[in-house]
């Protein structure tokens, strides 16, 4: 879970370490929930590595992008990486990609980072809509028109800030790329492109011009940038180092605006106006099948990542017709995936799972659903499927009243259906709505009909798993609330001779960087929790387990040094994350003799990982049996010494 991570800083130096460093790192981005590596070879190991990290939510590898999605905090993640790598210093050399591939990585980075912008004035677009179906004469003043351009500000400009994530990705000087950009637009051009659709030819010397404009347009800046690096790096190249710095941002100018306007500005823009054509024939021959596809698919296409290779489409809808079906269309997918986690969530009978879907459905309702994806809906398998047929479902509803947006979306959702409000097209906003409420209303049968495999507390689980440990006293003490200022009694998690953590052969665990605790050498294959808790983390390699206890304490129980190494084998954890478990229930069995027989230390620490909160005290020495009464804790005050410096965002399960 992401908020189980405040230090990304160091998660992007873990991660950067797993990939194979800077070396083997080509370029970085993000998008609303993911961070996106372009990696040159991908190691062995490292996606399941990453995954485990905690505040990793998955790692997906698809459209030629090693994708780590950490949800909404990814930002933080992306400043962090950037704080340790930079982008114009790395090299390409040795990354490969098919022409698919590259182009959806390009769409991901350009629109990543400025899509809030464009969503944040599309809801203000909305509000606009509101304003005037309650008060039509707010349209008549000067506050509404302020307001009104503002709200399209970014889409007019929007070649200015393609120019600065562009270069960006295509390692161009940022400043070129913004003049360039910008003469596109100067409104000296917009008049000459009008003179020229009248039929009053120019020519920039022996060049026919088009009548093409460039506001709000997607694919000619994208192109301009990236012809840009070229003829940028080649001329630092050829160019004296003295008039270097002058002549390059002339000649870049001087040759980029006229190839734009006579060559690229058309020929791109008319590439999207085809694709766009596409989509719309299979729109006007039956408009339910296209709708069914966006509605019911739209959300398989999120999960690898590759929905940013739509946008010149949909920008080109909105240049050509003034308005556009797909995003009606893919707003009522996101309303059905919101809709099956909010189903999960009142379904359930996990308390931690729910809490979990329901943060995940209210995340929905801002139009990102990765963390539903991810973290509910897909884990569980049914409830996706069924938002998906929801999705589809609606979206054929909403086909039947012929909706459109009339405004762009940035993140599609419920909040910016008011898009759909048209005054020509009155039937537009009432099609959105009675197809959302049939995705959510389908969602919601569909899910309670079919049902899914509940994630189940250890307690709920198989009886039998825990019988050997049957006879193990639970002292009464332990109780299933703590109140963090009282002294706290942690049990043993094993049987076994006790060790100084100072002891342990791991500088991670002996210099306590992880945080304070103990060791003990097991003689029972057995490891149990050591007070009432929730399960927060269980790796793929099953040799640890982190809990957090119900007075806020953290803990990790490692089996073993090194033990990695085994992925999984002879270990078998009875637990998963989320879980409730008891003083006393089984979390992991291992094959003792068998690990020990293959050279592994078994030394097993037992950390505190916030030890830094709490003042410990060991209760026993030497030995410790199951259950036995092994540490207390007690909530510090200012006055006591601190144990150790310890950041939970440092715990790397997967390297252990």
């Amino acid at each position: 879970m992401a908020t189980a991570v405040r230090n990304y800083a160091q998660l992007a130096r873990d991660i950067l370490e797993e990939i194979g460093g800077e070396e083997n790192l080509s370029s970085f981005s993000r998008c609303a929930t993911r961070l996106r590596l372009i990696i040159k070879s991908i190691p062995e190991h490292a996606a399941e590595r990453i995954k485990s990290m905690p505040g990793v939510i998955t790692v997906i590898i698809s459209g030629g992008q090693f994708q780590v999605v950490v949800g909404t905090h990814v930002s933080d993640l992306y400043q962090e990486m950037s704080q340790l790598v930079d982008q114009n210093k790395l090299n390409d050399t040795g990354s490969k990609q098919s022409v698919i591939n590259a182009m959806i990585a390009t769409m991901s980075a350009i629109f990543a980072p400025i899509i809030y912008v464009l969503a944040s004035a599309g809801i203000l677009q909305g509000l606009l809509i509101l304003a005037k179906l309650a008060a039509p004469s707010f349209e008549h003043t000067s506050t509404y028109s302020i307001l009104n351009f503002m709200s399209w500000t970014p889409f007019t400009f929007l070649p200015i800030f393609i120019a600065v994530t562009a270069s960006k990705h295509f390692k161009c000087n940022p400043y070129i790329a913004v003049l360039c950009c910008a003469a596109l637009i100067n409104p000296e051009w917009g008049k000459m492109a009008a003179q020229i659709a009248q039929g009053h030819p120019m020519t920039f010397l022996f060049f026919p011009l088009a009548k093409t404009v460039y506001t709000a347009s997607v694919l000619p800046p994208i192109f301009l940038v990236w012809l840009l690096s070229y003829l940028q790096h080649y001329l630092e190249r050829v160019l004296p180092n003295i008039i270097s710095t002058l002549f390059s941002p002339l000649l870049c100018m001087v040759i980029m605006v006229p190839l734009t306007l006579v060559l690229i500005g058309p020929i791109t823009t008319d590439a999207a106006m085809w694709i766009a054509h596409g989509y719309n024939w299979l729109y006007d021959a039956f408009p339910p099948l296209a709708a069914a596809i966006i509605g019911g698919f739209w959300q398989v296409i999120v999960i690898f990542g590759i929905h940013w290779g739509i946008t010149p489409v949909v920008f080109a809808n909105y240049a050509v017709y003034g308005h556009d079906s797909f995003q009606a269309y893919q707003t009522i997918a996101v309303i059905a995936q919101m809709a099956a986690a909010f189903a999960c969530a009142m379904r359930t009978r996990n308390k931690l799972f729910r809490a979990t879907a329901l943060s995940a459905g209210v995340t929905g309702i801002f139009g990102i659903t990765e963390p539903a994806i991810y973290g509910v809906t897909l884990r569980l398998k049914k409830p996706f499927i069924c938002g998906c047929i929801g999705g589809a479902l609606g979206a054929i509803v909403t086909s039947l009243f012929g909706s459109y947006y009339y405004v762009f979306a940035g993140l599609p959702g419920i909040l910016t259906m008011v898009n759909a409000i048209s005054s020509t097209n009155p039937m537009s906003f009432i099609g959105e709505l009675a197809g959302a409420a049939c995705a959510i209303v389908t969602t919601f049968i569909l899910i309670y009909s079919v049902g899914f495999d509940d994630p189940k507390s250890a307690n709920e689980s198989d009886k039998s798993a825990s019988a050997p440990l049957s006879t193990s006293p639970k002292p009464a003490a332990i109780a299933t609330s703590a109140d963090a200022s009282q002294p706290f009694t942690l049990l043993s998690p094993a049987q076994g001779q006790l060790i100084a953590l100072t002891q342990v052969n791991d500088d991670g665990f002996s210099q306590k960087m992880l945080g304070d605790g103990i060791a003990i050498y097991p003689s029972e294959g057995q490891i149990i929790a050591p007070c009432d808790a929730i399960v927060m983390s269980v790796i793929d390699s099953q040799h640890a387990v982190g809990l957090i206890c119900d007075n806020g304490a953290e803990l990790l129980i490692h089996v073993g040094l090194d033990t990695v190494k085994l992925n999984g084998q002879h270990f078998n954890t009875r637990v998963a994350v989320g879980d409730s478990v008891k003083a006393g229930d089984l979390l992991i069995e291992f094959d003792l003799s068998v690990i020990a027989n293959s050279g592994y230390d078994l030394t097993t620490p037992f950390i505190i990982l916030n030890s830094d909160d709490y003042q410990l005290d060991q209760l026993t020495t030497e030995t410790a049996t199951f259950a036995q009464p092994l540490m207390q804790l007690s909530e510090k005050h200012i006055s006591q010494t601190h144990i150790s410096q310890v950041e939970l965002s440092q715990v790397q399960l997967s390297q252990s």
